[in-house]
């Protein structure tokens, strides 16, 4: 039955312009929006962000992006950087 949905919805997607299909995958990281601690650590540094109702993405250059809690734009890279979901 999960497989007929998934079809289904593959097709409906198919049927979208570009423009739909990108204001669908926008909703779809909104429910992705969530509370989060970041962390980097190299070495004898550290530094902690909090993310509340926020998400952290990332590219193919090698970096987390997020907003903190302060309005900061940060930008970390993925190693040495730990996300944890907090409540």
């Amino acid at each position: 039955m999960k497989i007929v949905k998934l079809l289904g919805l593959l097709v409906l997607l198919a049927g979208c312009t570009q423009d739909q299909q990108n204001q669908l995958s926008r909703k779809a990281v909104e429910l992705l929006d969530g509370n989060y601690l970041v962390t980097y650590a190299n070495g004898s540094t550290a530094k902690t962000w909090t993310i509340h109702n926020g998400k952290v993405t990332s590219s193919e250059k090698g970096y987390y992006y997020f907003w903190d809690d302060k309005k900061h734009y940060v930008q970390t890279p993925i190693v040495n950087t730990f996300i944890e979901a907090i409540d």
